[in-house]
């Protein structure tokens, strides 16, 4: 099965100056939890991602305002990708080996064209492999 066939397709994105309230209503709208952060020459590159936890973590535990702040002060890098035509088993592999929930799926230009998270990974009915990778990317020190 192929990446492409489970991923979520257009998915909501931020830019680095995108402002965190923005970034939390897209979270509220989208129903999820992380916002892919994209730039570069076509602006369709992702650069990062923010997830909920990185606005907590990463500016309210640290006492900083999040109503001041803009995506890239508080995205997660490196950006992990896979390739729309590539198999579920490399995303699955990438979520074990990150330790994450979620992965952007890029185009053959390295264009963000969608995601998969791990619910996505369920409901493709791959079994085992399902609970492989919600083992793994459930470790001590795991990701988001």
């Amino acid at each position: 099965m192929k990446v492409e066939q489970v991923m979520t397709s257009c998915p909501t994105f931020a830019t680095t100056a995108t402002t965190l309230a923005d970034v939390a209503c897209m979270m509220v709208d989208q129903d999820c939890g992380q916002i892919p952060v994209l730039g570069g020459d076509s602006g369709r590159k992702p650069l990062g991602v923010v997830t909920d936890r990185d606005i907590v973590v990463r500016a309210i535990a640290k006492g900083r305002n999040p109503l001041e702040l803009k995506a890239g002060d508080v995205m997660s890098t490196p950006c992990i990708t896979v390739g729309s035509d590539d198999e579920l088993s490399v995303c699955c592999d990438a979520m074990e080996r990150e330790q994450i929930r979620r992965v952007l799926v890029v185009d053959k230009a390295g264009d963000l064209c969608g995601i998969v998270a791990q619910a996505d990974v369920a409901r493709s009915a791959q079994g085992d492999r399902t609970a492989e990778v919600v083992k793994q990317i459930s470790e001590p020190n795991g990701g988001g």
